[in-house]
């Protein structure tokens, strides 16, 4: 007879923490169970056949024993690795970015089959190095759609108004545009060009593939960073510790921010 405690699950690791002197504390996120921890016995051992399917931004089948506090990794295959993500220091950095988004937007034990589909999909695409900043700003607005967070892009949000083809702002307390009337009832705005909003709107309403082909400036790939990034820091109540560490390290060398 079969344990009725053990099972299985598609993940992708996204949180690994040491425990002792040779386990871990992972953090999968699963097609079927959502976010959820485990144990892992012996894992950091030299020999362990565990390690290399446990790997972080890895996408695997894992075999588990339920637990009363944990439930324990009793085998692991690996599905798809992304090893041209992970062998280039800028794609894994993205990669760990949209990692931390999910961890921090989901509860444990709260299963999102559309956002561990959009988390696979945005590293298969960090993996073909298909325009990095497009497939995360398209990552930041799928992820707040699909938790519950979408922005209003299409009206004011405090008069209903619908927006005209100017300067508008967004704030992050409203949760979408403000007209020019009404920007000055709401402090912490944001400026957003007419052709921000018209990118936003677009990737809001259409598949990646159709915004793949987009072309973008570096000062509208900034606003366009500015404005999610903002959203996203109001919503968690911090900071994304991936995106301030990117940042910086982005700065150090003169490249354009993720």
């Amino acid at each position: 007879m079969p344990d009725p405690r053990e099972y299985q699950t598609e993940a992708v690791i996204i949180r690994k923490t040491k425990l002792g002197e040779a386990d871990r504390i992972f953090t999968l996120y699963t097609r079927d169970h959502g976010k959820i921890e485990v144990f892992a016995k012996g894992v950091r051992r030299p020999k362990s056949k565990l390690a290399g399917h446990l790997e972080l931004l890895t996408y695997s089948l894992v075999r588990l024993v339920r637990g009363r506090n944990l439930d324990t990794v009793t085998g692991s295959q690996t599905i798809e690795a992304f090893l041209p993500l992970k062998n280039d220091l800028w794609l894994t950095s993205y990669g760990l970015y949209a990692a931390e988004l999910v961890n921090q937007f989901n509860a444990e034990r709260s299963a999102n089959q559309p956002i561990f589909e959009l988390l696979v999909e945005t590293l298969r695409r960090l993996s073909r190095a298909e325009n990095s900043n497009l497939t995360l700003r398209y990552f930041e607005l799928r992820l707040l759609d699909l938790s519950g967070y979408r922005p209003q892009l299409r009206e004011c949000v405090a008069c209903r108004a619908e927006l005209k083809p100017e300067e508008n702002v967004f704030c992050s307390a409203a949760g979408g545009i403000l007209c020019p009337g009404c920007r000055f009832e709401q402090t912490g705005s944001i400026s957003i060009s007419v052709d921000t909003l018209k990118v936003l709107r677009f990737m809001q309403k259409n598949s990646f593939e159709t915004v793949s082909r987009l072309k973008i400036t570096s000062d509208l790939a900034n606003n366009l960073k500015n404005v999610l990034s903002a959203y996203i820091r109001y919503i968690l109540e911090k900071e994304v510790k991936s995106a301030a560490w990117l940042d910086s390290l982005l700065d150090q060398i003169g490249q354009s921010t993720v």
